[in-house]
């Protein structure tokens, strides 16, 4: 049977490197956030705010990051998702509502068929295990981030965050462990047209949970704002 899950966005992971059955595409316009906002700073119909990246950038609190006491055993997941009852985990439900073309799915959540669209990369996938999904602001990067420590329940939120087209998003295992754990000014997509995006998901991630950033990564961030001056920041605050 074809499942299709739609709470999150379409268009907005694990041991040694993997093969990537994957097909480059030409490169794609950087579409999302980049609409224009009916009134800066107002909160919409469902309570999302709207910035223009420069001001939104300048909500975000800066302070000196902290990774002492860091471990990835804090940040619990994957749990079991929205269904309790289709046998997916988050993870597998992320990969699911981001599918171009949607797999089949068997008894325990297997995935065989489908096809996605790598967006840090610009690549095509068709194997669902060649995939990672990746926490857009990383587990680390967040705990460097809280500006106060977080309680073991909001950390779970924020690592099982589907409420948000932002916060996962799945891609090649080979450009999510390129990544690791870097903020933006020591790694950045090698697809440069979806860099304005990035840019614009990396601050409405840390906006709605509420997470610092360091110098460096706020001038970076200021510096690709300045070829994006279209980019627009859409977040609702979690609770």
């Amino acid at each position: 049977m074809i499942i299709t899950k739609m709470r999150r966005a379409l268009p907005v992971l694990v041991l040694a490197a993997l093969p990537v059955l994957a097909t480059p595409l030409p490169a794609a316009a950087d579409a999302p956030h980049t609409q224009q906002a009916p009134l800066r700073g107002a909160p919409g119909p469902s309570g999302q705010v709207l910035l223009p990246l420069f001001e939104a950038i300048n909500q975000v609190p800066v302070a000196a990051e902290h990774r002492e006491g860091y471990s990835r055993t804090l940040y619990k997941h994957w749990n079991k998702g929205l269904s309790a009852t289709d046998g997916c985990n988050t993870r597998k439900e992320v990969i699911l509502t981001e599918a171009v073309e949607a797999p089949l799915v068997a008894p325990g959540c297997a995935l065989t068929g489908g096809s996605w669209l790598s967006k840090y990369d610009n690549v095509v996938v068709t194997d669902a295990a060649r995939l990672d999904v990746d926490h857009f602001v990383p587990l680390a990067e967040v705990y460097d981030s809280e500006q106060t420590p977080w309680s073991a329940a909001r950390r779970e939120a924020y690592a099982n965050d589907q409420d948000s087209p932002d916060t996962l998003i799945a891609v090649t295992a080979a450009s999510n462990r390129s990544k690791s754990d870097k903020d933006p000014a020591e790694w950045l997509p090698t697809d440069a047209s979806y860099h304005c995006t990035y840019a614009a998901t990396w601050v409405a991630t840390k906006l709605r949970w509420d997470l610092a950033a360091d110098e460096a990564e706020r001038q970076t961030l200021l510096g690709l704002a300045e070829n994006c001056p279209a980019a627009i920041v859409s977040y609702e605050p979690a609770e």
